[in-house]
């Protein structure tokens, strides 16, 4: 089965234009330009990137003085708000004639088919039907409209009604009423009746929300020596290695090159550790015994004992005793003795020079150390408002047919959002703006678009993974400052099947730049923090520190009410971009042969004009050689003309949407099934014994490929090192006299001579050239390489 999808579908995996109805700029209003919003207050305005949506709001606060049930001899009272079709509870509280909640009820005007709005007070009966205790009923022609930035309308008592309205009967409840937008402070902590079929307690799980992920650090544990080791055997001595473990991290020292009781290792082992500081550093010494790994000592480190190094500084070097275990004789019973003649020498820190990455340095959205007293000044203000989605995808099955509770997070630096869950619904408005602060353009944010699996029954029953709707990145520095983008962004994954569109996220953007010369000044800054640069941590460290502080977030994040899930983040994050894929691969191939395509189609273009298949186009380049060569101190300028006539050429037709997602540069719709099924086969592999052997064997001809042109690369540069490294004596001595006879000739020969002479015999006619390779050609493939020496 092909996942190539039909030529008339092409266009859907593009980025299309919108004109969304945005929201004025409050307080003060701006006015539209060509391409954004121009206005002092452009940095403190909000809400003027989604439409604008207006909403019921009904704030319940207390009631007082509930009549008592006379069967029961107690009020457990709650709150039920209805609006025609819905309806919403507050929570109740057991025995009480006064109750307090302080919730907040959010109904969409569009949404709204009844003329009055009922606030019913009942009685919660476990066993029974819930006993009436009143109501207050409001005309929705009345309720005042609030637009901020007005101030919040006061809640007031209103005495309750019996079931037909005709007289007042015991109690009261305090409430406000208003029509507002979502602008209104009372809108993020809402129970909203298009996100939500659980009341009370369950409206968490669809509210929206900010996270902020933790302040993450390395930790560099230096394990310099140990002093006074002793085996559990006396008669040996001990060859041992230090273990450290932090959480679910562990590294090991090598084991002590000698048997000594004074151990020497000099080893750094770098953790990651999350503010505030939960876990602790437990450090073991071990001896490699003859037939297993014994323990002579150990030490729990509470990490707020270690400094925090801001630069490349040397970190003073402290002793530790360890708790040394050992054996003693008590009836022949082994028994553990506490002592503490083992040292250990360390030099540990908290390292806040460093920006600890948790994602791709591709698609990287904060570059800052961790130490606060580092950060620099913000150079702009990225505005995102979320609007809608539409024409999503069925993500799961509930009543018999296909429905979709959809969300989005976005996450840029340390912040992390989440939209309300919109339930059963595959074209979800969100209308939410969000805000966050700028140090460096050269950033990416990433938005990604979910179903949330973990509503009513599922959650009780354990409920899946969030499912995956697709991902949209934006790179800020191709986005020019103060322009309004607003666009539908196709929503595509890759699944077993092939690639497929799963809906469109249309989004509004700006990105504003408060400080152009600090914004132009980074462009000259390295782009991770000096530490890295002074003091470089390896490709494996890296790597393994990188997947440490992923799961780290993922737990951190999880833990927050409603918590963000790990497949979220892990999704967010990239976690599995390591991961081998032969479709990633044929991608990267024809990503480096499209860089060589400009210096191919040069190369091209030069050879026809030595062969003169254009005589016109020859003649005037030999024109332009001449001129050249008569005045040279033109080269130079030329060039740089050439360049910059380009670039103004080139302006017309510069990109107009921000890049997304491209599904023939991302290799996805020549996909081979196999290929689909491999890349999505667990780690390790799951798959029969032959498709492994299949795949095996499918690699190792691809890596040959691989390992093909990187030898040959290889190749040419170790002939270039054999002309004058007298490993053919033959062919260095003849390229040392050719050397001496080429400066001896450039010292007689003017300078300009030379180069005419070189350029006329490059292009010279077709009947004056030989179809043989050329002589330098033929000595410099004769020159010896080290391909020989290997086995």
């Amino acid at each position: 089965m092909s996942s190539k999808p039909a030529a008339g579908n092409q266009d859907d995996y593009k980025i299309k234009d919108t004109k969304p109805q945005l929201g004025e700029r409050w307080p003060h209003g701006g006015v539209r330009g060509g391409g954004g919003w121009i206005s002092s207050d452009r940095v403190t305005s909000t809400y003027d990137l989604v439409e604008q949506m207006y909403y019921l709001y009904v704030r319940v606060v207390k009631a007082r003085d509930l009549p008592i049930n006379p069967l029961t001899a107690s009020c457990d009272p709650y709150v039920e708000v209805k609006l025609g079709n819905y309806k919403g509870k507050t929570q109740h509280f057991e025995k009480r004639t006064y109750a307090e909640w302080k919730q907040v009820f959010a109904f969409s005007k569009e949404k709204i088919q009844s003329t009055v709005l009922e606030v019913y007070v009942k009685d919660k009966d476990m066993i029974a039907r819930d006993d009436y205790l009143g109501k207050v009923v409001f005309d929705m022609n009345e309720v005042p409209t609030r637009v901020p930035p007005d101030s919040p309308l006061a809640p007031q008592w209103y005495r309750l009604e019996d079931r037909r309205g005709e007289r007042k009967v015991k109690g009261e409840i305090m409430l406000a009423v208003w029509m507002g937008t979502q602008a209104d402070e009372a809108f993020s902590e809402a129970w909203h009746s298009d996100a939500a079929t659980v009341h009370g307690e369950g409206v968490f799980s669809v509210r929206s929300k900010v996270y902020v992920s933790p302040k993450l650090w390395y930790l560099r544990v230096n394990v310099i020596e140990a002093h006074d080791v002793e085996a559990q055997d006396k008669s040996q001595l001990p060859q041992v290695f230090v273990k450290a473990q932090l959480g679910n991290q562990i590294l090991k020292t090598k084991q002590s090159p000698t048997k000594t009781t004074n151990p020497l290792w000099n080893e750094d082992l770098v953790f990651v550790a999350a503010e505030p500081f939960e876990e602790q550093l437990v450090l073991t010494l071990e001896n490699k015994a003859s037939s297993k790994e014994e323990i002579v000592g150990r030490i729990v480190l509470p990490l707020h004992v270690f400094e925090k190094r801001l630069d490349h500084r040397p970190v003073l070097s402290r002793w530790f005793n360890l708790e040394q275990f050992g054996f003693g004789l008590i009836e022949g019973e082994r028994r553990m003795e506490l002592k503490f003649s083992t040292r250990i020498h360390l030099r540990a820190c908290l390292e806040g020079g460093y920006h600890v990455l948790d994602e791709s340095t591709m698609y990287i959205s904060d570059q800052r150390p961790t130490a606060r007293q580092l950060w620099k000044k913000p150079i702009g203000i990225l505005e995102i408002g979320i609007l809608s989605a539409q024409g999503l995808q069925g993500m799961k099955t509930k009543d018999g047919k296909k429905t979709t509770d959809a969300y989005c997070v976005a996450k840029y630096g340390q912040k992390w959002v989440r939209t309300r869950t919109i339930l059963e619904s595959f074209n979800p408005k969100w209308n939410e703006q969000y805000t966050w602060e700028v140090y460096d353009p050269c950033t990416v944010v990433t938005l990604g678009v979910f179903d949330n699996c973990h509503l009513g029954a599922a959650e009780q029953a354990g409920g899946g993974k969030d499912s995956r709707i697709g991902k949209v990145r934006i790179r800020l520095s191709t986005l020019e400052t103060d322009r309004i983008y607003t666009h539908s962004y196709p929503l595509l994954v890759l699944q077993p099947s092939g690639l497929k569109k799963t809906g469109e996220l249309q989004l509004a953007f700006r990105f504003t730049c408060l400080s152009l010369a600090n914004m132009i000044y980074l462009y000259s800054q390295p782009l991770l923090p000096k530490m890295h640069y002074l003091h470089p941590l390896t490709i494996n460290q890296l790597d393994s520190l990188r997947y440490q502080a992923m799961n780290i977030v993922a737990v951190r994040l999880g833990r927050a009410e409603p918590p963000l899930r790990k497949e979220v983040v892990e999704y967010m994050l990239d976690v599995d971009s390591h991961m081998w894929s032969m479709r990633r691969s044929k991608a990267n191939f024809f990503r480096i042969v499209s860089l060589f395509s400009g210096v191919i189609s040069m190369s091209k273009w030069l050879g026809d004009v030595c062969h003169w298949k254009n005589p016109i186009t020859s003649i005037l380049v030999h024109v332009l050689f001449f001129i050249l060569v008569c005045f040279p101190e033109l080269i130079l300028p030329t060039i740089f003309l050439y360049m910059f006539l380009i670039g103004i050429w080139n302006f017309r037709s510069r990109p107009r949407h921000p890049p997304h997602m491209d599904t023939k540069l991302s290799w996805a719709e020549a996909v081979q099934p196999d290929e689909l099924d491999e890349e999505f086969d667990s780690f390790p592999s799951s798959k029969p014994q032959d498709v492994t052997k299949m795949r095996y064997d499918r690699l190792r001809s691809v890596a040959g490929r691989i390992q093909t042109v990187v030898g040959d690369i290889a190749t040419q540069g170790e002939r270039f090192q054999a002309l004058l490294s007298w490993r053919d004596p033959r062919a260095s001595c003849l390229f040392i006299v050719f050397c001496l006879i080429v400066a001896v000739a450039l010292y007689v020969t003017p300078f300009r001579i030379v180069i005419l002479g070189t350029g006329l015999f490059l292009l010279r006619h077709p009947r004056f050239r030989s179809k043989m390779p050329s002589v330098p050609s033929n000595f410099f493939r004769r020159l010896p390489a080290r391909a020989d020496s290997m086995l």
